[in-house]
């Protein structure tokens, strides 16, 4: 074979490190970010919070590039001075193989608005509102935490009071034993070295009379087995009546029949007519079948909004929330130090390196919340109707549609709603939330799946509990309302918003 040269032109695009810290940082949800300034804090000598400072004016340079923003900087600023030109920034936009769990690229099953609120602030509101922010960061007592304290009011021998506290310890976050005895009692052999047998069958008859010292607290129901047994737990301090023995009857035996919502049958397992059926059902239904819930920590289900939609005259105005943006500097003290290094011998470029490393790492998080609020105003832009009207009157929308209009990639609309929160009139939503496909309607236009959802969600409040909407009877409405949808989408979307079928809301 002869030995030939070829020229041969093509186009690849450098995964820099700069580019991939951000794109990474593009992606990461506000707690995550959080922890990445705080690790790149420990980290970086010359990076240093700015607790003083005032937040990064993102809105006043939304039309500008990150190079331009750089020329901008002041000597001594938050991004530091004489920095490198930015070099590829603008390619944060590029495509990838990432594919989303979405239908058609803009839908998923469990992007449900999230209606918890912020918290001062947050919300552009203040303190005049009756909630501290100081209140919420209070611990609040665990579970664990009550049943501790009413043990130790408890006048028991140090053998039962050592089983109580194991079996305590062993509660999952309903209440429930993680387990059985004797799955307890196999993890304690294991910790504690136990192999014999008798010494194993003595440790189970100490748990098993923990278990009723433990079931005798307060809430009731807490250390049960199972579902049935908590119900049955919190039922026995319920007068005695015929309805309450048939009640712990259903919860021992018959849970799934009762779930079915099968009355007849019901009355004939328990021997009993429908009427004392009906009353057990009350019984019930009364009961607490988490009996953790109320110890649940609140700050766990509240989330922060990344940006905050407010009324401004007719339209809308978009901003990010000043309390997710961290406030970062370049340390002036070390920065000083390396540049009188630089003209003599002894300059130390792995220093050097570190200050540009600072620089990079706070040019991305500006791009980062740049790209966000470029998002978000485009997605308010186009769901206006939604602001005015609730979910009822969302529109179709597509990841390609923001794309396209923002000229960025689909994979960089993608990264940039996952995880991230808009505070809106309505509540608190996850960005991908305003995105969803379109369905047909008959004057030849299209509606939104989210629109529909609210529609099936509606047509669902306003049934006859007697005699609940069946999937075909809802997609013949929305077919009334112009609305052409199958059986199985209704059903979907009915599964989507956590509504049971109808055999299981008919009331008994």
């Amino acid at each position: 074979m002869k030995p030939t040269l070829q020229v041969r032109l093509s186009q690849h695009l450098a995964l820099t490190p700069q580019l991939q810290q951000s794109i990474r940082l593009l992606q990461l949800s506000t707690l995550e970010l959080h922890q990445e300034v705080e690790q790149m804090l420990e980290q970086n000598p010359f990076l240093e919070p700015e607790e003083d400072a005032t937040p990064f004016d993102y809105s006043a340079n939304e039309k500008t590039t990150p190079s331009q923003r750089e020329e901008q900087d002041a000597p001594g600023s938050a991004v530091g001075e004489g920095g490198e030109e930015q070099s590829g920034m603008d390619s944060a936009d590029f495509g990838t193989t990432e594919r989303d769990d979405w239908e058609n690229g803009t839908e998923r099953d469990d992007f449900d608005g999230i209606r918890e609120m912020p918290s001062g602030n947050a919300a552009g509101g203040s303190d005049e509102d009756g909630f501290d922010a100081q209140d919420r960061n209070t611990p609040t007592p665990t579970l664990q935490d009550h049943l501790r304290t009413q043990l130790s009011g408890m006048r028991l021998s140090p053998t039962d009071a050592a089983a109580v506290q194991v079996l305590i310890e062993s509660l999952n976050d309903d209440g429930y034993l993680d387990g059985t005895l004797e799955d307890i009692v196999a993890r304690l052999a294991d910790a504690l070295g136990l192999v014999d047998d008798e010494e194993r069958d003595d440790l189970l008859s100490q748990l098993r009379c923990g278990l009723k010292w433990l079931q005798s607290m307060e809430p009731a129901g807490v250390g049960a087995a199972n579902l049935g047994d908590c119900l049955a737990l919190q039922l026995r301090d319920t007068p005695v009546c015929p309805a309450r023995d048939c009640a712990l009857t259903i919860c021992r035996q018959h849970l799934d029949l009762l779930a079915r919502r099968d009355l007849k049958k019901l009355a004939s397992a328990t021997g009993t007519d429908e009427a004392t059926v009906k009353a057990a059902q009350a019984l019930i239904v009364a009961c607490e079948p988490k009996p953790a819930r109320p110890f649940a920590r609140a700050e766990n289900l509240i989330v922060v909004p990344d940006v905050i939609v407010m009324k401004s005259g007719r339209g809308w105005k978009v901003m990010l929330n000043p309390d997710v943006m961290p406030k970062l500097r370049v340390s002036d003290v070390y920065a000083q130090a390396v540049r009188g290094q630089r003209g003599g011998a002894g300059g130390n470029a792995g220093l050097s390196a570190r200050l540009q490393e600072a620089r990079w790492f706070i040019r991305n998080i500006q791009q980062r919340f740049d790209t966000i609020l470029r998002v978000s105003q485009a997605i308010v832009e186009r769901q206006k109707a939604f602001f005015t009207h609730g979910e009822i009157a969302m529109k179709p929308l597509v990841l390609r549609e923001i794309a396209d209009e923002l000229g960025l990639h689909e994979s960089t609309i993608s990264r940039v709603t996952t995880a991230k929160y808009m505070n809106t009139p309505f509540g608190t939503f996850e960005l991908k939330y305003f995105f969803g496909s379109s369905l047909n309607t008959d004057a030849g236009g299209n509606a939104s799946s989210t629109a529909v959802r609210a529609l099936i969600k509606q047509f669902v409040a306003a049934e006859n509990i007697v005699k609940p909407l069946s999937d075909s009877q809802i997609a013949d409405m929305l077919e009334e309302q112009g609305i052409q949808v199958a059986r199985r989408t209704v059903a979907k979307y009915r599964e989507a918003l956590k509504i049971a079928p109808a055999n299981l809301r008919k009331a008994m």
